[in-house]
Order: structure tokens, then sequence, then C-alpha cells
């Protein structure tokens, strides 16, 4: 079976509201392009507080894309294992307070989407340069597997890999643009899932990198 990369989608262009992916799970075209301003701006002020790291997997792997978290608790990963944590281990201090335009956004793509009351309580913040991946897998460290996965593009845009419940499975190519947002849950909540390497380029709001928001219920 062949899989086809989504064409670009110009600024002005008259997306349709949504794009299902598979069972429960759905492409927001350009859901939060309006408020992606304000988004990034709060990422400036998050990661002033909390910078962003190149965390080490439990191989003793760094990872290409750099992160950060905010929220009441923030994902790590070091080589005793991947987490969840209340405090920022390279700080000791409590991750910033989720900003209020993260928390509607994620509340409104999850609804639109079918998931009603979605109640995040950690954001992981992840910044992507030119050549940098994030291989397939699965977001299962959360003990509340109920609750969906919201994901939002800023800048450059992406190439998503959206896979199956087997890490074998071929995943599809799905082209995420600045402001889409893929919201997933239900029988696709544990659906491997990845981004290919970052193609280069130059957005006008933040240059040579793309920034993806991560909303999770962790418990």
């Amino acid at each position: 079976m062949t899989f086809d990369l989504f064409d670009p989608l110009p600024p002005d262009a008259d997306v349709p509201a949504s794009e299902p992916l598979g069972p429960g799970a759905v492409v927001l075209r350009a859901f939060a392009r309006e408020v992606a301003p304000s988004l990034l701006a709060a990422v400036g002020e998050v990661s002033a507080s909390s910078p962003f790291r190149h965390l080490v997997t439990p191989g003793g792997l760094r990872m290409s894309v750099a992160m950060t978290n905010c929220g009441e608790r923030g994902w790590v990963s070091d080589r005793t294992g991947y987490r969840y944590d209340a405090l920022d281990p390279e700080s000791g201090r409590p991750w910033p307070v989720m900003p209020t335009s993260f928390l509607d956004l994620a509340v409104r793509a999850a609804d639109a989407a079918g998931y009603p009351a979605f109640a995040p309580d950690a954001c992981l913040i992840n910044r992507y340069l030119p050549g940098t991946r994030l291989s397939l897998h699965q977001d299962r460290d959360e003990l509340d597997l109920r609750a969906p996965i919201v994901s939002v593009s800023l800048g450059l845009p992406a190439v998503f890999l959206w896979g199956g419940l087997r890490r074998a499975d071929r995943p599809a190519r799905v082209r995420l643009a600045h402001g889409d947002v893929v919201v997933w849950g239900g029988p696709s909540r544990l659906v491997f899932h990845g981004i290919a390497p970052l193609a280069a380029g130059d957005h006008p709001l933040t240059g040579r990198e793309r920034i993806n928001l991560t909303f999770r219920k962790t418990r």
C-alpha cells in the first residue's frame, strides 16, 4: 500500500475542519494558527524558566529533539527509564505552570475531536531543527490511557508518521503545517507514531525551528 504526503496548505487556504487518521484520531487543520503567536510567546516564557535540553534514553542515546515541559508534571528520560516527575531534574524546582493559552487550546481541540472534558496536567514542548527526528513510539507512560493525546504543530512543516498498533506496521506519512493539531485516543491511543527528519526551511514566526506542544493527562 502506498501513502501520499498531504499537500502544503497556504495561510489563506480554505481547509476542512478535520481529516480522519483512524478510529478516534483526526488532524484539525489550522486549528491553532490564529493563536500561534501567543502560544510561541508562552513557549519562550516556559523555556526561560526550564530551558530546552537533550534528554538521554535508558540505553544511553542522546535524543536529537530538544525538549522541556510545563504543567503539574514533566516527562523525563535518563539511564533509569522514562517517567513523569513533578520536579525539573535540572533545577529541582516544579515545572512552570501551564499557560492559560495552552490549556484553552488543548481543551478546545480535544472537544472538537470528540473528547469532551479533557484535563491535561502536562505539556511536553519539543524543539526540532532541520535533520532532527522522532522515531516511532507509543505514548504509554501515562496512568490514564482513556484520555487522548493533543499535539500542536508550530513553525516549520513536518512529516508525521502515523503507524499501527505494532511497531512493524508501515506508517502513513502525513504533512503537518503550522497551526495543525492532531488528536488521537480511544482505539488509536497506543498507535505508534513519530516525526521524519525535519526538512530545512525558514518560518516567519520560528525561523529554522519547529515547535511541538503535546498535551497529556498523566494520571
